[in-house]
């Protein structure tokens, strides 16, 4: 591993690169709060190895620590802003589709015939008024290509659209029997592979963004984006806490909702985990064994693509752990749109993953890609209420989300308990 300091000049220019001189100067004091860290963190294990603890330097690791994860959230923050398009007319295709200019003149005047006339040609089903009105197809594709930014599972596990309201996917638990034999040995009949079915029901996600009449008048503003900008943070926030531990109750179910058993007894349709070996904390000496048993946990295959899921708490207690020759478990981001690394793996920031305590599983590893699926039924619906909130108009928009997991062997749990 590195320490971060001989690369600093390239991760610099790599920043510049990412969102222009803004985001640059971020990286940078990122990139130095990291420093005033890790000077800070030697100090306080220093003082721990010579058994004269210092409150003070817990405290001021601590801060220091607060403030790193603040100006991570702030890179992050313009990281996404930069790769936003204009909220105005800049940049728009010449040539507009006969939906979107149906749905535009839908969302600024509630005119719908354009849209009615577009879905009756489609032989759109239950696309009246009441159910609301099918987005253009770069609407959707802004959407998803926001929550895919800023939904931590999203972003790292497999998505699938469908066009109906559930998915099934077998699954071959165990494949066929196999064998050598010689050119001319009887070939004796091979078992069948073992199959599942698994299902995958979408559930109705809604936000209800509201604009005003000066807003909806405005030529200059594009309502596609507008739309796109005001349900993202709505989506994301609800899909990422359905996707770590929903119960599959009117939302996708998340992989901490499965059965967990000890990795030494793991079988189909259960999550393995490993256990730190203290009760809410990670073991008092060799504290990272845990997290390089969690890594070989998993097979060959799936650890090309493994990534860390964890909140911010938990990460930064990891964060101020080292391996035996000194080197820091945590790492920061290559570049300004990267992501931290534990132990050469990037990191996944989830909120919703639980905190550190007592028998809690706040540590994920896997390949998600495999291990979880996302399913979205194509199509993301509006509907305009200027009624309900005068004078303000709602956009009562919704889209149809589900989830699971698809390969139980694809990931690993870290459990803070003694078993």
């Amino acid at each position: 591993m590195t320490d971060g300091l001989e690369t600093a000049p390239e991760r610099k220019s790599a920043g510049e690169g990412a969102g222009g001189p803004e985001t640059a100067r971020a990286f940078e004091e990122f990139m130095n709060a990291f420093e005033a860290f890790r000077e800070a963190n030697d100090a306080r294990l220093e003082a721990l190895e010579r058994r004269s603890a210092d409150m003070l330097a817990e405290e001021k690791v601590d801060r220091i620590s607060r403030a790193l994860d603040e100006q991570k959230r702030a890179l992050d923050r313009l990281t996404l802003k930069s790769r936003r398009p204009e909220l105005g007319l800049e940049g728009r295709a010449p040539e507009i589709s006969e939906h979107k200019t149906a749905f535009e003149a839908y969302v600024r005047h509630g005119e719908a015939s354009g849209l009615k006339r577009i879905e009756t040609k489609a032989m759109s089903a239950g696309s009246d008024p009441d159910g609301g009105y099918l987005v253009p197809d770069e609407t959707e594709r802004e959407i998803g290509r926001r929550l895919a930014v800023l939904s931590p599972i999203r972003s790292i596990a497999a998505v699938r659209q469908v066009s109906s309201g559930v998915y099934r996917k077998p699954f071959a638990v165990s494949g066929p029997a196999v064998g050598w034999v010689g050119e001319t040995a009887a070939r004796p009949q091979t078992a069948s592979p073992t199959l599942v079915e698994l299902q995958y029901p979408v559930m109705e996600l809604y936000a209800m963004p509201a604009a005003t009449a000066s807003l909806l008048d405005d030529a200059a503003v594009d309502l596609d984006q507008w739309i796109a900008g005001e349900v993202e943070a709505a989506f994301a926030e609800q899909e990422s806490a359905a996707f770590v531990a929903g119960d599959g109750d009117s939302k996708p179910r998340g992989f901490l909702d499965y059965t967990m058993v000890a990795e030494s007894a793991w079988a189909w349709d259960k999550i393995g985990y490993l256990a730190t070996g203290a009760s809410g904390a990670f073991a008092a000496e060799d504290a990272s064994d845990v997290l390089i048993d969690a890594i070989y946990a998993l097979k060959a295959g799936y650890r090309q693509n493994a990534h860390w899921v964890m909140n911010r708490r938990t990460q930064a207690a990891i964060r101020k752990l080292k391996d035996a020759d000194g080197n820091y478990l945590w790492q920061p981001p290559a570049n300004a749109a990267g992501r931290a690394t534990i132990m050469n793996f990037p990191v996944a920031e989830a909120e919703d993953m639980p905190d550190i305590a007592a028998n809690a599983f706040a540590i994920a590893f896997g390949d998600f890609a495999r291990g979880y699926l996302i399913v979205d039924r194509i199509g993301v619906r509006v509907l305009r209420d200027p009624y309900s909130q005068k004078p303000y108009v709602l956009f009562y928009t919704t889209k149809r989300v589900g989830g699971g997991v698809q390969d139980f062997d694809a990931i690993k749990l870290v459990r803070f308990g003694t078993a």
